[in-house]
């Protein structure tokens, strides 16, 4: 049987750094860059990429959507 493991996808250039979705994941797969995008926020991003379990607890959180969370399958 494959094994699944979640992915997200931030859409940083709509991201503003509110710091949901950093609190929200339980497993602490996200942080925020120290980059800023084009409107001068330090966006979110998936720090611990293989970690993600696909819970969508990021996403749910985001008030701007800017998470898309996917379920990946693993050999």
């Amino acid at each position: 049987m494959a094994k699944i493991k979640g992915a997200i996808v931030v859409d940083t250039e709509r991201c503003k750094g509110c710091s949901l979705c950093v609190v929200a994941c339980p497993l602490n797969v996200i942080s925020l860059k120290k980059e800023v995008n084009a409107k001068g926020y330090n966006y979110a991003y998936p720090m611990l990429e293989d970690t993600c379990n696909g819970c969508s607890s990021c996403a749910i959180v985001c008030p701007d959507g800017c998470i898309s969370v996917f379920k990946v399958k693993c050999d």
